[in-house]
């Protein structure tokens, strides 16, 4: 059974969120603040970490650069709705995923559960490897495959590549790719992701006006898909 830690001064959504993930079969537990969490994750064995950014006493950020001093065990954020700055910095220091509140209940279980399944499917000999369908993407060497042929790509497009395929199925808008592969935030770069993606399509896509792995959210952005 899968042991969940949440940490967040709100005791609506941690009541909310406790008979949702119970009901899944996840056992749940609840702190307060930062302090408090790091305390229990030094005493206990969690599977995942439910991080607020706004908490009394030391933020989320502070919280998790300490958590990563003693353990890596994976982390989604949660941050409001209009507060994209907390998803980009939180992508930026390594956190495995991100949730908007307020949230459904059913959203964040799904966005768990797909956490711990990477989590669980990665051994420490294909960790910077990422397979999907007839595509191999290998970190270490930046080398790309399909069918086993080596495509080449520009260092901005295997980041590109990588960023989205590290987290599939997970949204990203241009903004927050911009500050991950280009560690940029200014609007008017948001034409160079659109042409990025439009040149990794030609060269991973069998079709690239149908691409099957790289998918436009429309209003949104831009997710990696795995059949």
């Amino acid at each position: 059974m899968p042991r969940i830690l949440m940490v967040d001064d709100d005791p609506n959504i941690i009541k909310i969120l406790e008979h949702s993930l119970v009901n899944e079969g996840i056992d749940f537990v609840s702190v307060s603040n930062g302090l408090e969490a790091l305390e229990k994750i030094e005493r206990e064995s969690f599977d995942l970490v439910l991080l607020d950014i706004v908490m009394p006493g030391i933020d989320g950020y502070e919280t998790f650069q300490r958590l990563r001093t003693i353990s890596g065990i994976p982390v989604i954020i949660l941050t409001s709705k209009d507060s994209e700055v907390d998803i980009i910095t939180g992508l930026r220091m390594g956190v495995d995923d991100y949730q908007i509140k307020p949230f459904s209940p059913m959203e964040l279980t799904l966005r768990i559960k797909a956490v711990l399944r990477r989590t669980e499917n990665k051994s420490d000999s294909e960790a910077e490897t990422i397979s999907a369908g007839n595509l191999e993407i290998c970190k270490d060497n930046h080398m790309v495959k399909i069918e086993g042929e080596k495509i080449e790509l520009t260092p901005k497009e295997f980041d590109l590549l990588w960023v989205l395929a590290s987290r599939p199925e997970q949204v990203f808008t241009k903004l927050q790719i911009l500050a991950l592969v280009w560690q940029s935030t200014y609007f008017g770069d948001e034409n160079t992701v659109m042409v990025h993606i439009r040149r990794l399509r030609e060269k991973i896509e069998e079709d690239p006006s149908q691409p099957k792995y790289i998918k436009t959210v429309w209003g949104i952005g831009y997710k990696f898909v795995v059949d």
